[in-house]
């Protein structure tokens, strides 16, 4: 069946470029973009459109690390760094999801609420619990959204509420993905080793031996804090930096996602590139537990692959346009710290970074890409103020900086619409 949205159509083909048609036309075929042109080609005129008028089509926002159990504390619990955070309030709070009825509800709301602020693809750390796992893979599927997610395993340093026997981790890793494959293609499952220092080498090694032998993605953390980065030395004396502890393993290649780098050498930064790992930054977590602010200008020109995550509940917001705000100023707060020498990024990179840049990880190309399923966020921004008089890129602009769940009126994902007039699942 073909439909047809029109609107001010803003895509990202490339970083720091915007691709902008003011009244344009996204063809669609059975939920697959066909085409973005100004106006309906020949066999197209007599097709259904959906109008929005003078808003915003925006692609849809893509949030490349958030932690699903720790959507309880969004908004708390800010007063301590990573290491300490963790011990007093993260693991507790992922501790409670060993009871599949309180995953279910919070998971439910969880993707709700992501629905409502426009992400329709993530890359998320659920707990190390095999059946709140497959529950958060359900509600997410049942929601609309689309993305990776992984059962963390974790067989040293969580405590006595929150640490698996390196045999049970093994067990229900397996298990766990012998079940998660009905909720394919649309939710997939990624090996997630917590952190270097939550896991044994051995559990490392089988990971890593799992990753190679069923061709999954991996996900963890990187150079967050200086902490954790000293720790890390201790636990792994013969790998000269962090990332090793998880290269050595077969840990680190082009399907690895590592969240933070905010501490990352030269070393380090030219290994994410040369291996294609894709570093993912989280400005608003990165802030709250003064772990410090990421080079991301610098990796951006010494190509690495960056996107963006919200982090919750280290990251206070939810919603991918604020994250976008956060990562502009936060790359302002760099260049004051390196006296200019990394230059703040702007709005349009910003919007590339949460989008394409994300959805690259998925393998799907820039902007709305012509032959996949549609991804697309419509924003009301004419509630911020008069739109006449301003440029699609400085009304991009402003609702990155003004725009939230208020102003977010339809989102499509996969090919179909999971929000708008109707409400959000």
């Amino acid at each position: 069946m073909r439909s047809i949205l029109r609107g001010n159509l803003i895509q990202a083909p490339a970083l720091g470029q915007l691709d902008c048609l003011p009244g344009g036309c996204l063809l669609l075929e059975d939920g697959v973009v066909r085409g973005v042109v100004p106006t309906p080609p020949e066999g197209w005129q007599e097709v259904p459109v959906t109008d929005y008028g003078n808003r915003l089509i925006l692609q849809g926002f893509v949030d490349a690390h958030l932690h699903g159990p720790q959507y309880p504390m969004l908004g708390t619990a800010m007063d301590l760094p990573l290491l300490e955070w963790l011990e007093r309030y993260a693991f507790p709070t992922e501790a409670r999801f060993a009871d599949p009825d309180y995953a279910r509800a919070v998971y439910r709301a969880l993707a709700a609420d992501l629905a409502a602020h426009g992400t329709t693809r993530v890359v998320m750390f659920s707990s190390l619990h095999t059946d709140a796992t497959l529950i958060l893979m359900e509600e997410l599927a049942r929601a609309g959204l689309w993305g990776y997610v992984g059962k963390v395993n974790m067989d040293r340093n969580g405590g006595k509420n929150l640490q698996e026997d390196t045999e049970d981790s093994k067990r229900e890793t397996l298990r766990w993905l012998e079940q998660c494959g009905v909720f394919a293609p649309q939710i997939r499952p990624i090996l997630t080793p917590r952190f270097t220092p939550s896991c044994t080498d051995g559990l490392m090694a089988w990971l890593g031996a799992l990753a190679r032998e069923r061709d999954l993605p991996v996900q963890s953390h990187l150079s967050e804090n200086t902490g954790e980065i000293a720790w890390v030395r201790e636990l792994h004396p013969g790998c000269a930096e962090y990332w090793e502890s998880y290269a050595k393993f077969g840990l680190w290649n082009g399907r690895t996602a590592m969240a933070h780098c905010v501490h990352s050498s030269a070393r380090e930064r030219q290994a994410m590139r040369e291996a294609g790992v894709l570093a993912v930054h989280c400005p608003d977590s990165n802030i709250n537990l003064c772990s410090g602010v990421a080079p991301v200008r610098r990796m951006l020109d010494e190509g690495v692959s960056v996107a963006l995550g919200s982090d919750i509940a280290a990251g206070a917001c939810l919603g991918m346009l604020e994250v976008m705000s956060q990562t502009v100023r936060a790359s302002k707060a760099r260049s004051l710290l390196t006296d200019g020498a990394d230059r703040p990024l702007t709005a349009a990179e910003a919007y590339y970074l949460g989008t394409t840049a994300g959805q690259r990880f998925f393998g799907v190309g820039a902007g709305f890409a012509a032959g996949e399923r549609l991804h697309a966020v419509v924003v009301d921004d004419n509630a911020l103020g008069p739109a006449s008089g301003l440029t699609l890129p400085q009304r991009l602009e402003r609702a990155i900086y003004r725009a939230g769940q208020a102003e977010i009126c339809a989102v499509w994902a996969g090919g179909r619409q999971i929000g708008g007039q109707r409400g959000f699942l």
